[in-house]
């Protein structure tokens, strides 16, 4: 019988320390255990990207890490990335280009797209689907969402000094 583990790490800036199931994945750990449901369960074998988070500032499926593996680690949901304003301007592209829709894939596709959007520069159409790959959108046709990414790159790179 495996015994709980003791992980530290800090989620969303905020240190927390508590004692896990060893095989307990790290997206289960931010829904149930800490509560913020913003990360979103889908196939649980890494395919959709439902479950994406930010740990130690890399993009990563947070079913197919064990919430042992992020000890010592920085978790960012989209609750925090919300919350600090970082992608402010890229909820506000998606609202206006109607790129949410049912919203279930949008919290993923978010922090994704963040992702590829905090290297600077306008990445073309073709550079941020191969981005967005590996998220999963059955409502949009990925269209508006690309439309959306696309023109928050270009706002950016015109208030960049």
């Amino acid at each position: 019988m495996m015994r709980d583990i003791t992980i530290t790490l800090a989620v969303n800036g905020e240190s927390i320390t508590q004692t896990v199931p060893p095989r307990l994945h790290l997206a289960d750990f931010v829904r149930e255990r800490l509560g913020l449901t913003g990360t979103h369960l889908g196939c649980e074998h890494g395919v959709c990207g439902a479950c994406t988070l930010r740990l130690d500032g890399a993009i990563v499926r947070g079913c197919l890490v064990l919430a042992v593996q992020a000890d010592g680690g920085s978790v960012e949901t989209i609750e925090g990335v919300t919350d600090s304003g970082e992608i402010a301007d890229l909820q506000a592209a998606f609202h206006q280009r109607n790129a949410l829709q049912c919203g279930f894939c949008t919290p993923a596709m978010l922090l994704t797209a963040q992702d590829l959007l905090r290297r600077g520069g306008v990445p073309d159409r073709a550079a941020i689907r191969e981005h967005l790959s590996g998220n999963y959108c059955r409502c949009t046709g990925y269209q508006a969402i690309v439309e959306a990414v696309e023109a928050t790159a270009r706002a950016r790179a015109q208030a960049a000094p």
